[in-house]
Order: structure tokens, then C-alpha cells, then sequence
């Protein structure tokens, strides 16, 4: 008759396997993500010719935000909810034109198509899908803002924007200019 316990080897054995194939998937040169502490630093020069009065990165693959003020020496990276389709997605460079504590929500055109029951939301109510605060970008309909929804950090849960936990996006709110240039990859 066999046992059907688990053994110190087998259990040590399965624990180590566990451990490092994400490493051994790495130097074969495949991608792993499989959470934020997988965010890969970024350099600011990759993306822009200079910082201005700082720079943000949103990078939808990783579902991080990288921040940068105007001279290099604060850098920040926060996780995000990104949107939840290719076709959601804008890509390219903008900047942050207005900044909203507090900020009102509308539906846009397109998502009173899907959802005709949508009403507009005011600002500060806990159903708020901007959360606390917002960055409106150069893009009509597109921000940066929080989300009362800590689920959707991590996933692929918007209609175009980024979002960021409340606390996240308060801070970096209160340390990004407008005028912050901006690329979504």
C-alpha cells in the first residue's frame, strides 16, 4: 500500500521549483509578470528628449506609472489599472493640461452606446469611478485619476484611463506640475 503523505525532500523539492523558474524563465529571456513586485525600472531618457517640468511614463504591459520631476532626482513608480482592451488604449505622447480634486464624472459618448443606464456621477460620492483626484491629459476623455475600486489596480479594468489607488494618485497629484509630459506605451 502506498502513502500518500507529502515528504520533507518532495515538499522542498516542489518549493524550489516554485522559486526559481520565474528566474530561469527570465534568462531565457521570456517576460514574467505576475505582480507588482515584477515593475521594471525605466529611464526617463528612453522616452524624452528632457524632463521639462517632469515626465510620466504609463506603461500598460507592466500596468505601472513611472514619475520623474523636472530635475531626475524624484523618481516613483506606482501600480495601475490600464484599459481593458487594445482598442481602449492611446498610445503616444501627451501632457497633463488641468489637474481636479474632487472631480465630477461623465460618461462619454461611447460608453452611454454600451451602457445606457450610466448617469453621471458628482464629485466626491463613493461611486465616483475617478476616485479622489484627477489628471486630465491633452487627450479629450483620457486622465490619470484614482479609483474607490482597489480591484482594479493591476488589471485591465478601464475605458482608456489610468488609474491608481487613492492614496497613490493624492500623492502624485500634489508633486506633478501641469504641464507634465506624458506617453502611454
Amino acid at each position: 500500500m502506498r502513502s500518500n503523505r507529502i515528504t520533507r525532500r518532495a515538499l522542498l523539492s516542489g518549493a524550489a521549483v516554485t522559486l526559481f523558474t520565474p528566474a530561469i524563465l527570465r534568462a531565457q529571456g521570456q517576460v514574467v509578470r505576475s505582480n507588482v513586485s515584477s515593475f521594471m525600472g525605466q529611464d526617463w531618457r528612453d522616452h524624452f528628449e528632457t524632463l521639462g517640468v517632469g515626465a510620466i511614463v504609463c506603461d500598460t504591459g507592466s500596468r505601472a506609472l513611472h514619475y520623474w520631476n523636472a530635475d531626475g532626482s524624484d523618481y516613483r513608480i506606482y501600480p495601475t489599472s490600464v484599459p481593458k482592451t487594445d482598442e481602449l488604449t492611446k498610445r503616444g505622447y501627451t501632457e497633463i493640461v488641468r489637474k481636479k480634486v474632487g472631480p465630477s464624472w461623465t460618461p462619454t459618448a461611447s460608453q452611454m452606446e454600451r451602457f445606457p443606464d450610466w448617469k453621471p456621477v458628482p464629485g466626491g460620492a463613493p461611486e465616483n469611478p475617478l476616485g479622489s483626484h484627477a489628471m486630465y491629459l491633452a487627450w479629450p476623455a483620457y486622465l490619470i485619476h484614482g479609483t474607490h475600486d482597489t480591484r482594479k489596480i493591476g488589471r485591465r479594468s478601464s475605458d482608456g484611463c489610468i488609474g491608481l489607488y487613492n492614496s497613490k494618485i493624492e500623492e502624485l497629484f500634489g508633486i506633478t506640475p501641469v504641464g507634465t509630459q506624458v506617453r502611454l506605451i
